[in-house]
């Protein structure tokens, strides 16, 4: 294959200096840091509505959250036998952009007073959720588009994101702090649609010998042990409030350890050979906490939560059996790494079980954390009943905005002015004995 153009070679660094150079200025004219001392626990209790946090320095949980897109999703994606670790690469590309570009949108929409955006450490734990969103959408394209294509359906995901998110979380007052409905199941469906949209018989024939590389290896080992240790931070940043945080902790750990199990249960029978992958346990590890993002601050239950992740557990390895050949042969969706198995049905599942727990919630049974868990039901302004039918109703929403959203930013990406996957050079890390010998096949390969 011929070398790519120098216009070709000069699209992804020239993309990357407009767009930094654009959110520079955008930071100097907008963004500023509070001034102000964070307020206490009292007065985050009193008023603790999902965007109404504080906005101070909480360094601890905000490092918690940041890592784990970094190095529990990063990992992930070592998975192509092609890149390894250009995948990680990329990754890091789309955190380093969604970051900065989250920062602003989010701010505009719930934190711009006199002019200004007021950012704090919580400002950047939502982007880190904006991030993990992005992150698994880019799952399900990956090794199909370049790092221009990439950055553009960042560019336009981060904006659906938000506006989906505050619709819903600001306007409709849906409870879903760990984002089994925001992060999870948007991010997953918008992925897919972006897939399914950019479907190219050839190029996804071609993509089926990469994904033979979907082996247990180091990366997955240590992928899978930094989620165990980050996710319950993770999902228990959002719940600021001092007394629901111990239960959004409790019930991660109770749903992580049920889906682990669950693995071990389903595999050997699902498997002739009975032996278990490590990229196995990465996927239960990611779908059980799915399953507890909108349920974990409610009251599950340590009984609830474990059958909630034994149930999570089953649904990644089921899925990649049955439901992933399903989606490539019929509906012609390429799903690279999975994540409609991992995130999306896993994410359905944790919105309907937040419905049923929301429609049960009672004062007797929540006491006065319901004032901070639901806070409409404990003022009078809202029933218990009517709090889970928006939740429900939620759910198609998002599932919509997710679905256009994923059309529109999978139509833009085929534009023609666009270099195709091939003709911009990636990043390629691989072992010395057989960098000279591939590096041709690399170059004609499909990029990350």
């Amino acid at each position: 294959m011929p070398e790519p153009s120098i216009t070709s070679r000069l699209q992804l660094s020239g993309l990357c200096f407009l767009l930094q150079i654009l959110l520079i200025i955008l930071f100097a004219l907008f963004v500023r840091y509070n001034p102000e001392r964070s307020p206490g626990l009292d007065s985050q209790e009193l008023n603790c509505s999902w965007r109404n946090r504080d906005l101070g320095l909480q360094p601890p949980r905000s490092w918690d959250v940041h890592l784990q897109p970094l190095l529990g999703f990063g990992l992930l994606v070592t998975f192509l036998a092609r890149y390894r670790l250009g995948s990680v690469a990329t990754s890091i590309l789309v955190v380093a952009f969604v970051i900065q570009w989250a920062v602003l949108i989010q701010g505009f929409l719930y934190s711009f007073q006199n002019g200004k955006i007021v950012v704090g450490a919580q400002s950047m734990v939502s982007a880190s959720l904006c991030t993990m969103a992005v992150l698994i959408s880019t799952g399900a394209v990956l090794g199909r588009i370049n790092p221009v294509q990439m950055l553009l359906m960042t560019l336009l995901e981060v904006t659906i994101f938000t506006l989906n998110e505050f619709i819903l979380l600001s306007l409709m007052g849906v409870r879903d702090r760990g984002g089994s409905l925001t992060v999870h199941t948007f991010g997953a469906y918008f992925g897919l649609m972006v897939s399914r949209i950019l479907h190219q018989p050839r190029v996804d024939g071609r993509q089926d010998e990469q994904d033979k590389g979907h082996q247990a290896d180091g990366f997955a080992v240590v992928g899978t042990i930094y989620l165990w240790i980050f996710w319950p931070s993770f999902t228990s940043a959002p719940t600021f409030c001092g007394t629901t945080e111990p239960w959004a902790v409790l019930n991660t750990h109770f749903s992580l350890a049920a889906s682990t199990l669950a693995t071990f249960v389903l595999s050997p029978i699902l498997h002739d050979e009975g032996m278990l992958w490590m990229v196995q346990l990465q996927d239960a590890t990611l779908a059980s906490v799915a399953m507890m993002g909108m349920a974990g601050e409610m009251l599950v239950t340590p009984f609830g939560a474990l059958t909630a992740g034994f149930l999570a557990g089953l649904v990644p390895l089921l899925g990649s059996r049955f439901l992933t050949p399903f989606l490539r042969s019929r509906l012609k969706i390429q799903d690279t790494c999975g994540i409609h198995s991992i995130h999306g049905l896993p994410g359905v599942l944790g919105t309907l079980l937040g419905t049923l727990l929301a429609a049960l919630a009672t004062a007797d049974a929540y006491g006065d954390r319901l004032q901070v868990v639901f806070p409409e039901v404990a003022q009078g302004t809202r029933t218990a009943p009517g709090q889970g039918l928006l939740q429900l109703c939620a759910l198609p929403l998002t599932l919509l905005l997710a679905t256009l959203g994923g059309c529109l930013t999978g139509a833009l990406l085929k534009a023609k002015g666009l270099s195709p996957p091939s003709a911009l050079p990636v990043w390629e890390v691989g072992e010395g004995r057989d960098r000279g010998a591939c590096s041709k096949e690399r170059r004609s390969s499909t990029s990350v």
